[in-house]
């Protein structure tokens, strides 16, 4: 096989796949049955064409056969008058019309025989023509109901090229929400941490610390003091007996209210 060959054969084969994948089994079923729809009607046709000629036939013969009975009369006429050549001449005429009659016979015979040929081959066209309209429409039937269910198949499976579609979108929707979710979660987590803080602050993580301390060291000074001021810090008595409260003592109560809210506020400082 040449080169030449061997491409021609290959771009065919491309061209037969190509239309072989375009072509939709059901409109080549209708344009079937129009195409013998199409024959039927031609025959038909022929056979109005070949009836049309057989009934000229049939008059012209009609008028013929007149012809004769007249050439008969004439003849007749003619012999009662002793006009021989008269009468010779009216049978002349007569026997030329026989025939033109017989000739005339001939033809309608054959056309009649043509034409009960294509009546018989009219109704067997037409019974195969409806015997494949209905596998026709049993074959659309079945397509269609096949095409239905492989479309019902491939959108259960998403082996389709629209699920398939709708398959990634919907990964990368997860995707981005997966993405989305564990952003949020990490800026959740910085922002627990202090982690937003440190970036504005130029402190480190022992400067903290010590602020931590000292804050804590002040708290506890403060306190001390205000046990001192209260009396809270001086030892008993050896006997175990209190001094006696004077006018400008505080009670425990206000001393213990007053501690807690001192708590609160350095706990809303820190």
């Amino acid at each position: 096989m040449g080169i030449l060959s061997r491409a021609s054969y290959v771009i065919r084969s491309k061209i037969n796949a190509i239309l072989n994948r375009a072509e939709d089994p059901t409109e080549t079923l209708d344009y079937s049955y129009e195409q013998m729809r199409d024959e039927l009607q031609q025959v038909k046709q022929g056979i109005a064409d070949l009836t049309t000629q057989k009934k000229r036939l049939e008059i012209q013969k009609r008028r013929l056969e007149e012809n004769v009975e007249k050439h008969n009369e004439q003849a007749r006429e003619a012999v009662s008058q002793d006009r021989d050549d008269l009468a010779r001449r009216a049978l002349e005429k007569k026997q030329s019309k026989m025939n033109q009659i017989e000739e005339l016979e001939g033809q309608i015979a054959n056309l009649q025989s043509t034409q009960d040929d294509l009546v018989e081959k009219k109704n067997e066209l037409q019974s195969r023509i409806e015997e494949f309209r209905t596998r026709k429409e049993t074959m659309k039937a079945r397509y269609e109901a096949a095409e239905a269910s492989s479309r019902v198949s491939e959108a259960m499976t998403g082996v389709g090229d629209e699920m398939e579609d709708v398959g990634r979108a919907i990964e990368r929707a997860e995707e981005r929400t997966d993405e989305m979710e564990a952003r949020s979660a990490a800026m959740d987590e910085l922002e627990t941490t202090g982690a937003f803080e440190d970036a504005l602050s130029d402190k480190d993580e022992i400067d903290r610390e010590l602020e931590a301390a000292r804050s804590s060291s002040e708290v506890d000074t403060e306190l001390e003091t205000l046990k001192a001021e209260m009396g809270k810090g001086e030892p008993e008595s050896a006997e175990g007996e209190s001094e006696p409260e004077t006018e400008t003592d505080v009670s425990d109560e206000e001393v213990e209210s007053e501690l807690e809210e001192l708590r609160e506020e350095e706990s809303r400082s820190e």
